[in-house]
């Protein structure tokens, strides 16, 4: 089926530790891993660790590729300077300094000209919250390296 079809998100850094909310994908309004069911059978957890890695490391893909992966940066920006422009505040996922967290990281966001108007935090499993807060950490450990480091 088309990915157009599924309802899915991925919050967090972008990165090694980024989270895949697999607890609210969905295809029609049904649980994408609730239709896969009968096809994946034992290999569920399979099937999510191999969806994972290759979204995970799928810029090391693009770069290997074509030897830069400038073209999706280049088509993420030009939809943000659409919102700007046009100023019709859409929810979208963008990194913006988050204080519950400490640290900036992507979370479906209303994005309008003066900037992120609002922070949307999707329901999550305990599991993905958890994750979401080692993510945050993460990007907290690399910031101290950065402004510690001589």
């Amino acid at each position: 089926m088309s990915p157009a079809s599924i309802d899915a998100q991925i919050v967090g850094e972008h990165g090694t530790t980024e989270v895949f909310l697999w607890s609210s994908a969905r295809i029609a309004g049904k649980p994408v891993l609730e239709l896969l069911e009968p096809t994946l059978g034992q290999n569920r957890e399979e099937f999510r660790h191999e969806i994972e890695r290759r979204v995970r490391y799928a810029n090391i893909a693009i770069i290997e590729g074509i030897g830069a992966s400038q073209h999706g940066i280049a088509m993420a920006c030009a939809r943000i300077a659409e919102i700007v422009l046009w100023d019709a505040p859409p929810v979208i996922p963008i990194a913006s300094y988050n204080a519950k967290y400490g640290v900036t990281l992507s979370l479906p966001s209303i994005l309008g000209r003066s900037g992120v108007e609002g922070i949307i935090e999707p329901p999550m499993s305990d599991e993905e919250r958890e994750a979401l807060q080692r993510s945050a950490d993460t990007l907290k450990s690399a910031l101290a390296r950065i402004r510690y480091n001589p």
